[in-house]
């Protein structure tokens, strides 16, 4: 979850983030079988956590990064913008199954 990642850089220098395989994760049953309910709560509570953590942050602080597996090094400000432009990607699939 970004938040644990971006608490990661904050606090350690350019730890490494593990990659992970997106559509062997969409297969597990929490993902599959849970409420959506659950996933937009959890969601909820942790973007109002990130924005506590972020809020606290200096701007030197959003230099500070990660190193991903696939990216390389990642500064917490492109990390951010990764992070929104990933949101509204999902957001424009589900407006497009909405329309379907």
């Amino acid at each position: 979850m970004p938040s644990a990642i971006f608490k990661k850089a904050a606090t350690e220098d350019y730890p490494p983030v593990n990659v992970y395989v997106e559509p062997r994760w969409a297969e597990t049953k929490d993902a599959s079988e849970a409420p959506v309910e659950l996933s937009l709560d959890l969601l909820t509570a942790l973007h109002a956590r990130w924005v506590i953590l972020l809020n606290s942050l200096s701007e030197e602080d959003f230099a500070r990064g990660y190193l991903h597996g696939r990216r390389g090094r990642v500064s917490l400000d492109e990390g951010i913008q990764l992070y929104a432009w990933h949101g509204l990607h999902h957001t424009a699939h589900i407006t497009g199954l909405r329309g379907s």
